[in-house]
């Protein structure tokens, strides 16, 4: 348990560090790029995990750091509602709509694709170990 809240807390103090900069980076804009590219990334590499977890056996506080502390620190949906508050006040009802949807469809496909490559990764990884176990 204490393994699992040091992993955590390292994780997601990282992953908030790399918001942290990347959010620094995209201030500039009045589009919440960094927010968006944020979710995106992170859902994508939440699938990676997820798909690589679902073959390869981990410990609990690897996959704890990695899935809740890294990737929960680095993606944000409270700056999402946020950035669509402040946009559907400041900003088109369109360039609104297509933050929201880019974000959603866009976190959900993501994601997908890295489940899958994720998976890809693992099947590989374990058809290699098996190949030298039969040499």
């Amino acid at each position: 348990m204490r393994k699992n809240v040091l992993a955590v807390l390292v994780g997601g103090a990282l992953g908030s560090l790399l918001r942290y900069g990347i959010n620094l980076g995209t201030l500039p804009f009045s589009f919440p790029f960094g927010t968006l590219l944020e979710n995106i990334v992170g859902s994508f590499l939440l699938g990676i995990l997820t798909g690589w977890f679902l073959y390869i056996k981990s410990p609990e506080w690897v996959k704890a750091g990695l899935g809740v502390g890294l990737c929960g620190g680095f993606t944000t949906m409270s700056t999402f509602a946020g950035d669509v508050f402040l946009m559907g006040s400041d900003t088109s009802v369109l360039l609104t709509f297509i933050y929201i949807i880019s974000s959603i469809v866009g976190g959900i496909l993501f994601a997908l694709i890295g489940i899958v490559s994720g998976r890809m990764l693992a099947e590989k990884r374990l058809s290699v170990q098996k190949e030298g176990e039969v040499e």
